[in-house]
């Protein structure tokens, strides 16, 4: 892969995954990332294991893959100036901190440009940098998933569906962040401007639901979900459990490509589905016969059977089905991990791949796995980085 962001230093003070997340993008291309944690506990994700086994948090893997870990105190000042010892010599300063907190703790825009003016700014919070919610925080779940409207238009008949996957809009939000973050470093090698990136879980789900949004604030009457009536734009249940998802927009051309390709000649042949218009008129009953017709047969057998057909269609896959995809494989979709004690994970690669190679990464680090070596890096000898320690300073 071509490491496009090497030689690009990023200090990261924020914790769970929106910011952490867009961290480990930048690092698995090439970026060396440098994780503040509190001193006393470290990230809170450390401790909420929503995915993976007690000897592996694979949440936390994959925010904070391919970085490095120190742990300061940024309510001392000694723990301050440690960190603006990093800013001096980091092209990008990232936090998910809210305003109220960022203050608190010095780390605002002013005190980081203080310490280097020419630094790439990144914020991310929950409801935007300005309003009567900025300083409150926001989490996917109710942010991305309830407040942007997305469970909503995803709603069954006993309420919105549950966040499809731990960290889900966090994780679609950290790849507008680290968009953001290398479309504004390469502005400022252009122009020599720093400037601010901001990104909220508001603004990235809203973003997602934007075809939406735009058309209910067009038509108030505008319905969702839709009711398309085209037979061959919806998913169908097949035998033993599973689905097939059709997309073929072109109705009255596929039509009899499709019926005529599963051995329905018949149906390939009726007047009632002779073309794009009579399907619409009757959609009900060609609705009816491709239900009947995928459930004779399981999703492994319609899978084989539509391998040539010329139409657009795919599998409905779960998450676990992904493992044995036969496209993730040859495009390094998926890499394979361990942690520091050895046991093997896999991660979801970087979804851009510079240089027709997936990214490689690496694990997530320990606690305060690199504070030493950050420490000695920044100058400060044995005897200092004790004093640091004893004070409860750095971990």
């Amino acid at each position: 892969m071509t490491a496009i962001m090497k030689g690009v230093r990023v200090v990261e003070v924020s914790e769970h995954a929106f910011l952490p997340a867009a961290g480990a993008l930048l690092s698995d291309w090439g970026a060396e990332g440098i994780k503040i944690e509190p001193v006393g506990r470290g990230d809170a994700s450390r401790g909420i294991t929503t995915t993976g086994t007690a000897q592996v948090n694979l949440q936390f893997e994959n925010s904070n893959r391919g970085k490095r870990s120190l742990a300061l105190d940024l309510g001392s000042e000694e723990g301050r100036e440690v960190l603006y010892k990093l800013v001096a010599s980091a092209d990008v300063f990232m936090t998910n901190k809210v305003g109220r907190v960022r203050r608190k703790l010095k780390i605002d825009l002013e005190h980081i440009r203080a310490h280097n003016p020419q630094i790439i700014y990144v914020r991310g919070v929950g409801q935007g940098e300005r309003g009567p919610e900025a300083d409150r925080g926001g989490y996917d779940l109710l942010t991305y998933w309830h407040r942007a409207g997305v469970s909503s238009m995803v709603a069954g008949p006993d309420g919105p569906p549950f966040l499809p996957a731990p960290g889900f809009g966090e994780f679609t939000g950290a790849m507008f962040i680290a968009g953001g973050t290398m479309g504004a470093l390469y502005h400022r090698e252009r122009t020599g401007e720093a400037t601010v990136v901001d990104a909220s879980l508001l603004a990235t789900g809203m973003w997602a639901m934007s075809g939406a949004i735009a058309a209910a604030t067009q038509d108030p009457a505008w319905p969702w979900p839709p009711q398309p009536p085209n037979p061959l734009s919806r998913t169908y249940d097949t035998r033993q459990g599973g689905r097939i998802a059709l997309c073929c927009l072109q109705t009255g051309h596929y039509w009899p490509l499709l019926t005529r390709h599963i051995g329905r000649e018949d149906l390939a042949d009726d007047p009632r589905f002779g073309n794009h218009a009579a399907i619409m008129a009757n959609h009900a009953p060609a609705i009816a016969a491709l239900t009947e017709e995928f459930a004779k047969r399981s999703r492994d057998e319609w899978c084989a059977m539509l391998a040539d057909f010329r139409g657009q269609w795919s599998v409905v896959q779960t998450a676990r089905d992904l493992a044995s995809d036969p496209q993730v494989e040859p495009n390094g979709y998926l890499q394979q991990c361990e942690t520091a004690e050895g046991v093997p994970f896999k991660l979801v690669a970087a979804p851009l791949q510079f240089g027709s190679t997936p990214a490689p990464t690496s694990r997530a680090p320990l606690f305060n796995e690199h504070g030493d070596e950050i420490l000695a890096e920044l100058g400060l000898d044995w005897d200092a980085v004790i004093d640091l320690k004893v004070k409860g300073v750095v971990a």
